[in-house]
């Protein structure tokens, strides 16, 4: 029973529920982003960052006041998380769904590596082997074929950027006060920025504007994923907190295993939602990517996990 409750709270084990759901949520999210409804980028970005807000719902379970710095670096993670994640959207609605999450898998954990070195003991966890499998992975499905790299490139640096420099403030409050508490204060932070997406007049007349063009199906379904993709980034947070951030976001290739099968299997049987290229070199490169982080997470948990804490320095 105890060994159960030890996998059920492993860092490792967490990260690969959480962004096994994100990659769901993601491919609907490819769905959705092209429909009148919910296209706009703006709106989606803002309800993304305003339902964070049920976050407080978490206050009676155990918040304890932390120290004014750590309450200003969890707010900062929050506003962080929705900075990068407008870039993060916008990449996504401009490509093929399974590159730009793969681009992300790469970028992501080395900007994450790289911010955690200066502040971190361990800044991937002692997991070097593992973590650098999944992360070629990221690449290799990214350079699987051509990108407009131009067009694309940019804003993924931006978000992987934004996300590396979240994940590391976020592993330095949850090393100095409990879940709970930081918890809250990145919520805080998040809602806060979706709050000031309101304050251009030209931004908010889009925002409630294209809310309201939004049919009664399309805000079901809006607000279903990001049910799903709440719960997704919930446990990121919660794994991050048990586990070294850049491990972490290594185990993001989890995310595109299930965008490149959900997206062959809409390819295949949906065409009208959206198609993506899947042509034999295509798809072996892809194959391969998929291997490649299998086989990191087999390295990671041959060399027990990623559980420890990464504390700082």
């Amino acid at each position: 029973m105890n060994a159960i409750k030890d996998i059920a709270l492993d860092g490792v084990f967490i990260a690969i529920i959480a962004h096994g759901l994100i990659g769901i949520s993601l491919i609907w999210d490819k769905v959705l982003l092209k429909s009148p409804g919910t296209k706009n980028l703006l709106s989606y970005v803002f309800w993304l960052g305003a339902i964070s807000i049920f976050g407080l719902v978490l206050i009676p379970f155990g918040f304890k006041m932390p120290p004014w710095k750590l309450a200003g670096m969890g707010f900062s993670a929050g506003l962080l998380d929705l900075i990068a994640s407008y870039f993060y959207y916008s990449a996504l609605k401009s490509g093929e769904a399974s590159e730009e999450l793969a681009i992300m898998g790469g970028f992501a954990p080395v900007a994450t590596a790289l911010i955690a070195i200066p502040l971190l003991r361990e800044p991937v966890g002692g997991q070097m082997a593992g973590f650098t499998v999944m992360t070629l992975g990221g690449f290799v499905m990214f350079f699987a074929e051509k990108q407009p790299l131009k067009k694309m490139l940019p804003k993924i640096v931006l978000a992987s950027a934004g996300f590396g420099l979240m994940n590391v403030l976020q592993k330095i409050v949850f090393d100095h006060t409990n879940f709970v508490s930081g918890y809250v204060f990145f919520t805080l932070g998040t809602f806060a920025g979706s709050i000031a997406l309101l304050v251009p007049s030209s931004w908010r007349h889009q925002i409630f504007e294209h809310s309201e063009e939004a049919t009664p199906t399309s805000k079901f379904w809006y607000m279903m994923n990001r049910f799903v993709a709440g719960v997704g980034s919930f446990l990121i947070i919660f794994a991050i907190s048990r586990a070294n951030p850049a491990l972490v976001e290594a185990i993001s290739g989890v995310r595109y295993i299930i965008i490149f099968l959900g997206a062959y299997a809409i390819t295949q049987v949906k065409p009208s939602w959206f198609r993506e290229d899947f042509r034999k070199p295509v798809l072996i490169a892809k194959v391969t990517a998929t291997c490649l982080v299998v086989i990191g997470l087999v390295l990671v948990a041959l060399s027990g996990g990623g559980g420890g804490a990464s504390g700082p320095q």
